[in-house]
C-alpha cells in the first residue's frame, strides 16, 4: 500500500492546479475534497457495472438483493464496527468500549426503522416495469371483485419491494458519510506525528476500492427490480455524493468529528445490519428464492471482506 495510492489515484486530483485553494493551511481542505471526490467516482463506477445487467428477473433481484446483504454485512463489522472499537479504545473506553459502539449500533438500526415507518412513497419513483407482476396479476379475472383484490395484492407487494430498495439506497448513503469524515480527519490529520500524506492516500484509496462493490450493490437490484438503466446508475452514484461533503466536515471539525467518528461509524453499521436482517432476507424468502438470495450474500460477503482485509 505504500505507493499504490500515487499509481491509482489520477494525478489530477493531487496536482496544485486542480482547484484555487493554494494556501499551505488550505491543503488538508482541498487535498480531502479530492481525496473523496475519488472516493466518489469509483462509487460511480461500480455503479456503471449496470449497464452490463440483463432486464428486470426476479431471481436476478434476488440475487442482487443478497449481493448487497452480503456486501453491507462485511462492510458493517471491517469498515464500521472494528474501526469504531478501535477508536473508543483510543479515547480511553478501555474494556467498556463496546458501550458507544452498541449506542450507534441501536441508534442506527432505530433510525432506519423510523425511516420505514415514514418513508414516503411517491409514484414517481415507482419501476416502469416492476418485477413483482405476476401471470396471475396480468390476466383478467371474470370477477371485478376477485380482480381489484388482485390488483391490490400486487400494488402492497411493489410498495414493499420499492420501500425496501429506497431503505437499501439510505443504508448505503449513510454507511458513506463516516467514510467521508474518515477521510476528512485523515487529511486534516497529515503533519501529526506517525501521519503522513502518503497514509491519508492510501485511506483515500482503501475507501474508494471498497465503495466499487456498494455502488454496484445498489444499482444491481434497481435494474433488476424494472428501473431503468440511466435511473439505476443514478441512484448508486448518489449514495457515493456525500462523501465529499462529510470530508469537508471532517476537516473543518476535525477535533469533534474524531470524538464522535466511532459513534457515527457503528451508526451506520446498525443501519445496514437492520436493513439486510429486516428487509432484504425477508424480500427474497416471500418469493421462494431464499437460496438464491444466500448464495448472492456469500459472494458479497467475500468480495466486500476481501477488499477490506487486503486494504487494512
Amino acid at each position: 500500500m505504500e505507493d499504490i495510492a500515487q499509481y491509482l489515484i489520477p494525478e489530477f486530483l493531487f496536482n496544485g492546479e486542480f482547484f484555487s485553494l493554494q494556501s499551505s493551511e488550505n491543503h488538508g481542505l482541498y487535498n480531502a475534497l479530492r481525496g473523496t471526490l475519488f472516493t466518489w467516482g469509483l462509487t460511480a463506477l461500480g455503479a456503471a457495472c449496470v449497464l452490463f445487467i440483463p432486464a428486470s428477473n426476479r431471481a436476478i433481484l434476488d440475487a442482487s438483493l443478497g449481493f448487497s446483504g452480503g456486501v453491507m454485512l462485511a462492510a458493517s463489522y471491517w469498515s464500521l464496527l472494528a474501526p469504531a472499537l478501535t477508536l473508543s479504545v483510543e479515547q480511553g473506553w478501555g474494556k467498556l468500549s463496546c458501550v458507544p459502539v452498541s449506542i450507534g449500533l441501536i441508534l442506527g438500526a432505530g433510525f432506519v426503522y423510523l425511516a420505514d415507518v415514514f418513508l414516503p412513497l411517491s409514484s414517481s419513483i415507482v419501476p416502469t416495469d416492476p418485477v413483482t407482476t405476476t401471470k396471475a396479476n396480468r390476466q383478467l379475472s371474470t370477477s371485478n371483485s376477485e380482480h381489484r383484490s388482485r390488483d391490490m395484492l400486487h400494488d402492497r407487494h411493489l410498495q414493499r419491494q420499492i420501500r425496501r430498495l429506497m431503505l437499501l439506497i439510505i443504508a448505503i448513503t449513510v454507511h458513506n458519510f463516516p467514510e467521508g469524515l474518515a477521510v476528512g480527519v485523515g487529511y486534516a490529520s497529515v503533519g501529526k506525528p506517525g501521519v503522513t500524506i502518503q497514509d491519508a492516500h492510501n485511506l483515500a484509496l482503501g475507501i474508494g476500492l471498497q465503495n466499487f462493490p456498494e455502488g454496484l450493490a445498489v444499482s444491481v437490484p434497481l435494474k433488476a427490480a424494472g428501473y431503468s438503466t440511466f435511473e439505476a446508475f443514478l441512484w448508486g452514484q448518489a449514495s457515493g455524493m456525500v462523501e465529499p461533503i462529510a470530508g469537508i466536515l471532517g476537516v473543518v471539525c476535525v477535533t469533534m468529528v474524531h470524538q464522535v467518528l466511532g459513534v457515527a461509524l457503528s451508526f451506520a453499521a446498525g443501519a445496514m445490519i437492520w436493513v439486510v436482517v429486516a428487509d432484504l432476507i425477508p424480500e427474497s424468502a416471500h418469493y421462494n428464492n431464499i437460496k438464491i438470495c444466500g448464495t448472492g450474500i456469500m459472494v458479497g460477503f467475500i468480495v466486500m471482506m476481501s477488499l477490506d482485509t487486503a486494504l487494512g
